[in-house]
């Protein structure tokens, strides 16, 4: 069972998208402390996470540029961005729904002690964090 300032580092790198993770480990890099499989693990994920949905936004949003002065296709792309970025729940569109669901799920469970998984990313941090 994980230390309980683990948990809470864990959880609080999901919510400031890796950025309390990567300051542990630069503390853990100064005081020369190896860190728990646990606390990797998240630390990990959540820098992961926030670099792929970076990079992802990024080409997405080359991709819908470019594609916005092909004719035709421009008002096709222009309802589909419109679709998922209408607000739909509250003020929040289906994308923002969708990414603050995740960010609950793994904070909750980061918190709770127990190892979140989503699919490929999680193998991916499995498999580069030594747990396979």
């Amino acid at each position: 069972m994980p230390y309980m300032i683990e948990r809470v580092v864990a959880a609080l790198s999901y919510l400031t998208m890796g950025f309390a993770g990567f300051v542990w480990l630069i503390i853990g890099l100064f005081t020369q402390s190896k860190l728990r499989p646990f606390l990797q693990y998240h630390i990990f994920q959540s820098i992961f996470i926030s670099i792929a949905y970076f990079l992802l936004c990024m080409i997405l949003g080359f991709l819908l540029n470019i594609l916005s002065f092909v004719p035709f296709i421009n008002k096709l792309v222009a309802q589909i961005t419109f679709f998922f970025n209408a607000p739909v729940f509250g003020p929040y569109s289906i994308i923002q729904a969708v990414l603050f669901g995740i960010i609950i799920y793994l904070t909750v469970t980061s918190f709770m002690g127990q190892y979140s998984r989503i699919p490929w990313i999680s193998d991916i941090i499995d498999q580069n964090t030594g747990r396979r």
